[in-house]
C-alpha cells in the first residue's frame, strides 16, 4: 500500500464523517467562490480598465453633456482617441426583460474602445450599412435568442418625436468581447440616427469615453479634461472605469469589507469544526498510531499522514464548491457582474492549501508526540 493509498483510507475511515467535513467545506468555499467572483465582476478586476476614462456630468451620469465637447477633449495631444455614447435603457416584449443600448458614432468608438468590445472593421462595415442597424453583444445575444439578420423592437425611456417610444432595430452582427470577462450584454447603435429621432436631448451625449497615449497618466490627462470645462455650464467629472465601478459600490457599502467578513467568518468556523474532527479522529486511533510507530513509521512520516489527510478533505470539499461557483457563474448571466477569473481559481487553491495545513497541524503535532505506552494503553 503507498503512502497515498493509506492517507486516503483513513480520511474515508468513516464515510459519513468524511463527506459531511467535505461537505461543509464545499459550502464555505461556494461562499467564497461566489463573493470573489462578485468582487472580481462588479469592481472591475475583471475586464474593467485602470486606463480607459470615462467623462461624465459632474452632478451625475443621468445629466447630458454637449456634443460639442468632444472637440476641445480631441484636441489634447495626450489624447490618442475619443468616443461620445448615448444610453438608452428599454425593455423587449415585457417590462421585465430589460436591455441597455449605447449609441456612438462606429469610427470613434472603434477607435477608442474597439479592442475591449472586440469590434472588428467587418462589424462596423455592418453597423454603418444602415441607420437601424445595431450590433449586439455576445451575452445579451444568447440571453434572448437573438441572431443577426433578426428585427428587434425596444420599447425605451427615450421618446421619439412622433411621440412614440418604440424603437426598432435589425442586428448587423454580434461583437464578442476581448475575452470572457468583458460586459457584452448590451447593444450598440448609430448616435446619428437616434439623435435625429429623439424628441428631447438632440446634440447631446451621456459621456465620453477617452484612451490615453501610451506612457500619459490616465490620473493626470482625467483631471486637465475636468479643469478644461470647470467653468462651464455642464463641469465634468473625470474616472477610470475602475475607479466608476467602486465609487458605484461604495454609495451602497463598502462591498470588500461585508465580503471579507462573510467569507471569513465561513472560514473560522469550518476552522474550529475540522480542527475538532481531526482532533477527535487520532484520538480514535492511538492503538494504531503506536502500532504504526512500533513498525517504523517515523514521526515526520506519521505527521505527514494527517496533514494528508485534511488536504486531502479540503482538496475535495473545495474542488466541489468551487466547481458550483463555476457553474453558478456561467448560469447567472452577465447581468450579475459574476467573473470566476483565474485570480479568483488561484486565491482559491492558496486558501485550500493554508487550511488544510492549518487545521491539520494540530492533530498531527498530537499524533507525533503520543508516545507508544500511552497508545497501546489506549485499546
Amino acid at each position: 500500500m503507498t503512502f497515498f493509498q493509506l492517507m486516503r483510507r483513513n480520511a474515508w475511515r468513516k464515510p459519513l464523517r468524511a463527506t459531511l467535513l467535505m461537505f461543509s467545506v464545499g459550502v464555505a468555499f461556494l461562499i467564497y467562490g461566489l463573493t470573489a467572483s462578485f468582487l472580481s465582476g462588479s469592481q472591475g478586476a475583471a475586464g474593467a480598465s485602470d486606463t480607459l476614462l470615462g467623462v461624465f456630468n459632474r452632478s451625475g451620469r443621468a445629466q447630458p453633456l454637449p456634443l460639442a465637447y468632444l472637440n476641445r477633449i480631441a484636441a489634447d495631444s495626450d489624447v490618442a482617441a475619443v468616443a461620445y455614447m448615448t444610453r438608452m435603457r428599454g425593455f423587449v416584449d415585457v417590462e421585465k426583460n430589460v436591455v441597455m443600448t449605447s449609441a456612438v458614432d462606429p469610427r470613434l468608438i472603434a477607435a477608442a474602445n474597439g479592442d475591449e468590445l472586440g469590434l472588428t472593421p467587418q462589424l462596423i462595415s455592418a453597423l454603418e450599412e444602415g441607420r437601424d442597424r445595431v450590433l449586439v453583444g455576445r451575452a445579451l445575444a444568447e440571453a434572448q435568442g437573438w441572431s443577426v439578420g433578426q428585427r428587434i423592437g425596444v420599447t425605451s425611456q427615450l421618446a421619439r418625436e412622433d411621440g412614440s417610444r418604440n424603437w426598432s432595430f435589425g442586428i448587423a452582427g454580434i461583437f464578442e468581447g476581448a475575452d470572457a470577462s468583458t460586459d457584452t450584454y448590451f447593444m450598440i447603435a448609430r448616435y446619428d440616427a437616434v439623435n435625429a429621432a429623439r424628441a428631447r436631448g438632440k446634440d447631446t451625449v451621456d459621456g465620453f469615453v477617452v484612451r490615453p497615449r501610451p506612457g500619459v497618466s490616465s490620473a493626470v490627462l482625467a483631471a486637465r479634461i475636468d479643469a478644461l470645462f470647470a467653468n462651464s455650464a455642464a463641469p465634468t467629472r473625470t474616472q477610470s472605469e475602475k475607479q466608476f465601478l467602486e465609487a458605484f459600490l461604495r454609495q451602497f457599502a463598502d462591498i470588500g469589507l461585508i465580503v471579507s467578513l462573510v467569507v471569513g467568518a465561513a472560514f473560522v468556523t469550518i476552522l474550529m469544526i475540522v480542527v475538532n474532527t481531526m482532533l477527535f479522529a487520532v484520538r480514535e486511533r492511538s492503538f494504531e498510531i503506536g502500532v504504526m510507530k512500533v513498525l517504523g513509521f517515523s514521526s515526520g512520516r506519521i505527521m505527514a499522514l494527517i496533514l494528508g489527510e485534511t488536504l486531502f478533505v479540503f482538496a475535495a470539499g473545495g474542488a466541489g464548491g468551487l466547481a458550483l461557483a463555476k457553474l453558478a457563474t456561467l448560469f447567472a448571466g452577465p447581468e450579475f457582474g459574476l467573473a470566476f477569473t483565474s485570480s479568483v481559481l488561484l486565491k482559491s487553491v492558496a486558501i485550500i492549501a493554508a487550511l488544510g495545513l492549518a487545521t491539520g497541524l494540530l492533530p498531527a503535532a498530537n499524533a507525533m508526540r503520543l508516545p507508544i505506552v500511552n497508545a497501546f494503553r489506549s485499546r
